[in-house]
């Protein structure tokens, strides 16, 4: 049975509101980074995270902006494409999971959705020895800029086939990414994947990458 628990992340003066959720023995731990204007609460992003948990993955789905800054970004649309900002913050959740007794020691995978995705790979650069593994859900990873460089994860980059800019963004930046990257399209999928499957193809794949670079997944239940 999972345990749910809402925690508060100290991250460079400010703390951040998460979602702490904790399965029995877990084979490791999925850390959500949200962009462009979505929270932890986006039925997207914790549809996946319920589909990783079914397969003994602990998930901590963070906003990475206070309630102010939401506010503010709601007006402006400005914080959510602030990537430096976004990935400290990525990064302060990350080193906040170390110390965590009951996850600390797992292998740690990043889910990025939108702009969150270019802060996860940034965030990956950053922690290499700590970041396993990391998932792109029709992510602007062209947003990681130079940092793409240095990531040494293993990257999964999930585009909609009918998303035809950020298929081609994510064409560009993937040839600077790790040899053991991937880039997967679902075919006929738009920008949120909200055709019927579309989602759930996002899920399955997300879970086979981090079952193969985190550790061995349980059947889907």
């Amino acid at each position: 049975m999972a345990l749910e628990t809402m925690v508060r992340i100290p991250a460079g003066g400010v703390v951040l509101e998460a979602d702490l959720t904790v399965p029995d023995s877990p084979a490791g731990v999925v850390l959500f980074a949200h962009g462009s204007g979505s929270s932890r609460q986006s039925p997207r992003n914790r549809m996946v995270a319920a589909h990783l948990r079914g397969l003994g993955f602990a998930t901590v789905l963070a906003d990475l902006l206070t309630s102010i800054e939401e506010r503010v970004d709601e007006q402006t649309a400005r914080l959510r494409f602030d990537i430096g900002l976004l990935a400290g913050r990525l990064v302060a959740a990350v080193d906040w999971l170390r110390g965590r007794d009951e996850i600390g020691a797992l292998p740690v995978g990043l889910f990025g959705a939108s702009t969150g995705a270019a802060a996860a790979l940034v965030a990956a650069a950053g922690r290499p020895d700590v970041v396993a593994a990391v998932v792109s859900r029709g992510g602007r990873p062209d947003l990681a800029d130079t940092a793409l460089a240095d990531v040494r994860a293993p990257t999964l980059l999930i585009v909609g086939g009918h998303d035809t800019t950020v298929l081609e963004l994510n064409e560009r930046a993937g040839a600077a990414l790790p040899k053991s990257s991937e880039l997967r399209i679902v075919p006929g999928a738009t920008h949120l994947f909200a055709e019927p499957g579309a989602l759930e193809q996002v899920a399955a794949w997300a879970g086979e990458w981090f079952g193969e670079h985190l550790g061995a997944a349980r059947p889907a239940s």
